[in-house]
């Protein structure tokens, strides 16, 4: 992330999000809210020619948006069901679950860089989408802050058990930073959980699977925002028991596509292993 400047990243995945919206049937995210937060001239150019906004290959990454999502408001529905309270919605970016939030005791953090925080509160505003009063938000540059001291100024209670979401954000990470957050997060209180997603290592890539990732990698270093962390799946397992969690689970394309995506007619899936999802419980 670059001083004052909102992340370009955030922008590009909530378009899939929207776009998802607008052209998939049926829609593995029901997300009402993601067309109308882009902002009016976005959403009007957007609800006009949704397929204007479509590149070649670009409907496996609006797949996986699509999935991770859903599977990390699935996760935060059971764990809500086991009492949790509180839900951290980490980089948060145009993310829209508390403006739409279904759970009447729940309260919603959002911590994600000023930057992207403010541009965000504009498009809210722009929008006409009011702010609740279950949730709030935390500010946090990452290069000068830490989590753990920003959260400690808020609502968030160390003393009970919270659900973490952290979709998007781990790749660009340096490992200490990931691996630091992770750990703190497993030593909270028992029946805390995050969901998130990793970038698989290089070298466990099959060949397209590595053009793949070449590409993309090409264009997110372009907006600024390279990829720095990869991972093995085996390994990353190893590592969240080691840091307090008891529960892991680790969804990979074939997982994906079985639960979110199977007996489609469009087609639409998650094609090739690049990216998997975590969910990780204490």
């Amino acid at each position: 992330m670059q001083d004052n400047i909102p992340s370009k990243t955030a922008f590009r995945v909530a378009m899939r999000r929207a776009v998802h919206q607008l052209i998939d049937d049926p829609k593995v995210l029901d997300d009402p809210l993601a067309v109308a937060i882009l902002g009016g001239e976005t959403a009007s150019a957007l609800k006009a020619s949704p397929e204007q906004f479509e590149r070649l290959g670009t409907a496996n990454l609006r797949a996986f948006v699509a999935a991770r999502s859903r599977f990390a408001e699935d996760q935060l529905a059971t764990a809500v069901e086991d009492g949790v309270r509180q839900y951290v919605v980490l980089g948060a970016g145009l993310d829209t679950f508390a403006y739409r939030n279904p759970f009447e005791k729940l309260e919603v953090i959002e911590v994600d860089h000023p930057a992207t925080q403010a541009w965000k509160r504009d498009l809210l505003a722009e929008a006409g989408i009011a702010i609740p009063g279950s949730m709030s938000f935390v500010a946090v540059d990452f290069a000068r802050q830490t989590l753990r001291a920003e959260l400690s100024r808020s609502k968030f209670q160390t003393t009970e058990p919270a659900f973490f979401s952290w979709l998007g954000v781990v790749p660009y990470l340096t490992r200490d930073a990931a691996l630091g957050t992770l750990r703190w997060i497993g030593s909270l209180p028992s029946g805390t959980a995050v969901v998130f997603d990793y970038a698989i290592a290089r070298t466990a890539l099959s060949f397209l699977e590595r053009t793949a990732l070449d590409a993309l990698s090409r264009r997110v270093a372009r907006a600024g925002e390279p990829f720095q962390l990869f991972f093995e799946p085996g390994e990353l397992a190893e590592t969240l028991r080691a840091a307090g969690f008891q529960h892991v689970e680790d969804l990979g394309a074939a997982e994906i596509n079985g639960r979110y995506f199977a007996n489609r007619r469009d087609g639409l899936e998650i094609r090739g292993n690049l990216g998997h999802l975590i969910f990780a419980q204490v």
